[in-house]
């Protein structure tokens, strides 16, 4: 790494009606380094990008590219400059194939027609020297969140960059992937580029990061060496907490048998998984991304289909039941995704938090909906998770993500439940946010509720969990309890170990 500005920003500032979004931050980026904006959601981060992107001009402040200053009317006045982002949105057509969106506004002519054959040539060569493994001609419809992500990237590595923004890349990325994103960062580097990264993610700022800047509500905290710098004093300079105040202390109280699967196999890849949960703890499910441990709960609520082996609900053999089955029966699950599978995202919040409980106590007589009472329920949960009431009758695709999970949350204590499985449930919220989303999960399991979490979070599953379950490549390679549950003893088993009481 050179000491090279390739940007640097003067008292840049972004005001809305009685908000400042960004105030007076100064930020400098060098010739090949990763420097990391770190903040809870609503510090400012996402904001910055916008400025330096070109997607938002600044209210106040000045952006020099190279020294110069510059004044970005738009994204092409940044892409002019070598300034690529690629956004937490994606920003791909779905109804035109990868090569077309690779090549949109680009597109190779012969004879004044598109030449099909170069534009299919080029776009998949673009795809192979980035090391991912998408068909150029396939329909972005047809593609998983991960390979729409590739996408995204290789889209934003479209001609000469010199700064590469990446706004939590690796959120729909498997661990294969990501360590392949992350030698193109290596790479990338090597040859000069500056790059942007925004992530919540300890591991990653450990991996690739130089510097760090901290945001928190529109202000630059400060700027300081990756390598100089602890997690706990991040977390400290990012939200004014310290660690011990994140993770609350959960009372166990195992009671009664609720869930248990009994060598369930999957066509998804789950391979005789065995585990059990009772009432009162909060039991772990850990390892790599794609190990399959979102799919072992998924099959147990109905979303995946059950190859061999059994499911027992309090009791009662579920093995063949579909979702609404299971949240009638007291199931609850929320999914990793929010906005592909958790929520309606042009309804408000309060419908979305109401939704589970339509078919029952919100009907009335003629099966009209009392909604004076849905109301009444929606602030009821929405206080529970530290929704504010005037986000309630906002459409919740609007949202910060952190409110968004919030709503999901929500969703969750509109009917009484013996069995709440949260997979993934903090994935791009802030520490603020996990705050209050762990407050729920301990007054639920206090309350007498099992808890499964489903987590490719280490410190979540370290600091929640009573007991905890490792999978590797499908199958269930160990069981920690209390004080086993430690990073060694968890890692041992991530990569297939299995232990003997299993």
């Amino acid at each position: 790494m050179n000491d090279f500005h390739l940007l640097h920003t003067e008292a840049l500032s972004r005001f809305y009606p009685g908000v400042r979004a960004l105030d007076a931050v100064d930020f400098d980026l060098t010739a090949g380094e990763v420097h990391v904006l770190f903040g809870e959601n609503g510090a400012g981060k996402s904001t910055l990008i916008s400025l330096l992107a070109g997607a938002n001009t600044p209210s106040a402040g000045q952006i020099h590219v190279r020294g110069v200053p510059m004044h970005f009317a738009n994204v092409h006045d940044a892409r002019r400059e070598g300034i690529s982002a690629v956004f937490q949105e994606f920003s791909l057509i779905p109804t035109l194939s990868v090569a077309q969106n690779l090549c949109l506004g680009e597109e190779p002519l012969h004879h004044g027609m598109l030449d099909k054959a170069v534009l299919l040539d080029r776009a998949q060569r673009s795809l192979d020297e980035l090391g991912f493994d998408v068909d150029a001609s396939a329909l972005v419809a047809t593609l998983s969140r991960a390979q729409q992500q590739m996408v995204e990237i290789a889209k934003g590595l479209r001609g000469q960059v010199s700064v590469l923004i990446l706004d939590e890349p690796t959120a729909s990325l498997t661990e294969r992937e990501t360590t392949n994103l992350f030698a193109l960062i290596a790479r990338l580097k090597s040859q000069g580029v500056g790059i942007v990264y925004i992530s919540h993610r300890m591991q990653e700022i450990n991996q690739i990061a130089d510097r760090v800047t901290v945001l928190r509500d529109g202000k630059k905290v400060c700027t300081v060496n990756a390598a100089d710098t602890t997690h706990d004093q991040l977390i400290s300079l990012m939200s004014g907490r310290t660690i011990e105040k994140i993770y609350p202390h959960i009372a166990s109280h195992p009671g009664e048998l609720v869930l248990e699967m009994q060598q369930v196999s999957t066509q998804s890849g789950v391979q005789g998984a065995s585990i059990a949960v009772r009432r009162g703890e909060v039991v772990g499910l850990a390892g790599l991304v794609g190990c399959g441990k979102s799919e072992l709960l998924r099959a147990a609520y109905g979303l995946e289909a059950v190859s061999s082996g059994k499911v027992l609900f309090k009791g009662l053999n579920h093995s063949r039941a579909s979702p609404a089955q299971s949240l009638k029966a007291g199931f609850f699950y929320l999914p990793p995704d929010r906005k592909s599978e958790g929520l309606v995202l042009g309804f408000s919040s309060a419908s979305n938090i109401t939704l589970p409980a339509l078919s029952g106590p919100l009907r009335g007589l003629g099966g009209w909906l009392r909604k004076k009472d849905a109301r009444g329920m929606a602030e009821k949960a929405g206080d529970q998770v530290e929704l504010s009431s005037r986000n309630l009758g906002k459409t919740v695709g609007l949202l910060s993500g952190g409110n968004q999970q919030k709503a999901l949350f929500a969703k969750g204590l509109t009917r009484d439940m013996d069995l709440y499985v949260f997979d993934e449930p903090t994935v791009g919220v802030d520490v603020g946010t996990r705050t209050a989303l762990y407050e729920v999960i301990k007054q639920l399991c206090e309350g007498g509720a099992a808890v499964v979490l489903i987590s490719s979070d280490l410190p979540e599953v370290l600091h929640l969990a009573h007991r905890a379950y490792v999978m590797c490549r499908g199958e269930v390679t160990g069981e920690l309890q209390g004080p086993e549950i430690t990073e060694s003893g968890l890692l041992n088993l991530f990569f297939g170990a299995k232990e003997s009481q299993i």
